[in-house]
């Protein structure tokens, strides 16, 4: 990583990310909280809740790769923080006036979600402006790294400030570490080469191109298979986990936070273990094994139940976000190596589109059945939306011989 390191481009970009990522983290934590402790919400609101922050992908996710490909990205992500930042420090401000409500909710998450939309295409969009395609695995597993501490430490500390503070003050933690974030992006200098004017066709024309690329790409349209699948179990996830841990095991916000960090864990040995396992295995094999693992270690989960059992939920947890990192350190790496600059914009949001608006629908899936069927229940079919999800990969032995080429 020496030669990384020596950018400044790229330490300011990564010092940017695990702000946001320890904020974001917290919000992880507390959003939910708010929802379910503060305002009381039952099991489909919880859902409308979580499809609220992941629509923006299916209504704008396609155009947002279009537009980011026309414009320089810094300046996307600086904005995108800082309206992320005033739309999360509206709930607390709420909260001590008395009257936060879960409309407001509903709006913020759906304003953070169009935000986070243009920034997650942008900044992984912008690292190959910063680094050259060579250390993409090792700048990617940074990035991976950093999140996966700040999942270690973000939902402690997220927990921590909801039981000490009230889970919507908590979210300041959020608002702050967003505007850090733009602070230090603005010092970002790299060259960028958006598409001149003359080059630009139609939006539809753009757009189109980009998704052709993905779904005509044999391994890319893959990637966006397992992805859609694994965000539709998340947002059933998203639904199930709070009510689980909180309303059926009795867990407090404090333990229900460090829970969360508990098996972030797995996270960052993840993050530091794929670019290893690359270097020795090869990009495929690190991904096909990454993903064979990640579809067999949620099925510990309803294991869980209280006492000693409780730690199960932490260790499965942990084992699988273990295999998973491993599996998108090398598919990101990959996607990012074998895509043109010009088409990196729409690729990236392609794909984002293709594997987040699933997530939406997997909220108001898992709020609509959580009214009807037993916790134990939906935490299976999240489960076992998680190991079919990843079949086009362990089905398809010949991804083990990919190269970042």
């Amino acid at each position: 990583m020496e030669d990384l390191w020596r950018g400044p481009a790229f330490r300011r970009y990564l010092a940017a990310d695990a702000l946001s990522q320890a904020g974001t983290q917290v919000t992880l934590v507390a959003l939910p909280l708010t929802a379910v402790i503060t305002l009381q919400a039952g099991p489909f609101q919880l859902g409308v809740l979580t499809a609220a922050e992941m629509i923006a992908f299916l209504l704008i996710g396609l155009p947002a790769g279009v537009w980011v490909d026309r414009m320089r990205r810094r300046p996307i992500l600086v904005a995108a923080d800082l309206v992320r930042a005033a739309a999360l420090a509206s709930v607390p401000l709420a909260a001590v006036a008395g009257v936060l409500s879960l409309a407001q909710l509903y709006a913020v998450a759906l304003v953070t979600g169009v935000c986070t939309v243009f920034f997650d295409v942008a900044h992984m969009s912008f690292l190959p402006s910063i680094i050259a395609k060579r250390d993409l695995p090792r700048g990617i597993g940074a990035l991976e790294t950093l999140r996966g501490v700040a999942g270690v430490a973000g939902p402690g500390l997220g927990g921590w400030l909801a039981q000490l503070l009230t889970a919507p003050v908590a979210l300041l933690a959020d608002a702050v570490s967003y505007l850090g974030s733009a602070l230090l992006l603005r010092g970002v200098r790299t060259k960028e080469s958006p598409a001149p004017p003359e080059a630009r066709r139609s939006l539809r024309a753009e757009l189109a191109e980009g998704v052709r690329y993905v779904a005509g790409h044999p391994v890319l349209r893959r990637v966006a298979a397992v992805g859609a699948l694994n965000m539709l179990a998340n947002g059933v996830w998203a639904v199930v986990q709070p009510l689980f841990l909180i309303r059926h095991l009795g867990v407090g916000a404090g333990l229900y936070g460090l829970i969360l960090s508990g098996y972030a864990v797995g996270g960052v040995a993840g993050a530091l273990l794929a670019p290893k396992l690359t270097a020795r295995f090869g990009l495929g094999r690190a991904m096909y094994g990454g993903a064979v693992l990640a579809s067999v270690f949620p099925l510990l989960l309803p294991l869980t139940g209280e006492g000693w059992r409780l730690a199960v939920y932490p260790l499965a947890s942990a084992l699988w976000l273990a295999a998973a990192m491993v599996f998108n350190v090398g598919q990101g790496s990959y996607r990012q190596a074998v895509t043109p600059d010009h088409l990196r914009g729409r690729m990236n949001a392609s794909m984002r589109f293709l594997m987040w608006s699933a997530m939406p629908f997997g909220g108001i899936l898992g709020g609509l059945l959580a009214e009807r069927l037993a916790i134990g229940s939906m935490l299976w079919i999240a489960c076992l939306i998680v190991t079919v999800a990843h079949a086009p990969i362990y089905l398809t032995p010949s991804i083990g011989n990919l190269r970042a080429s």
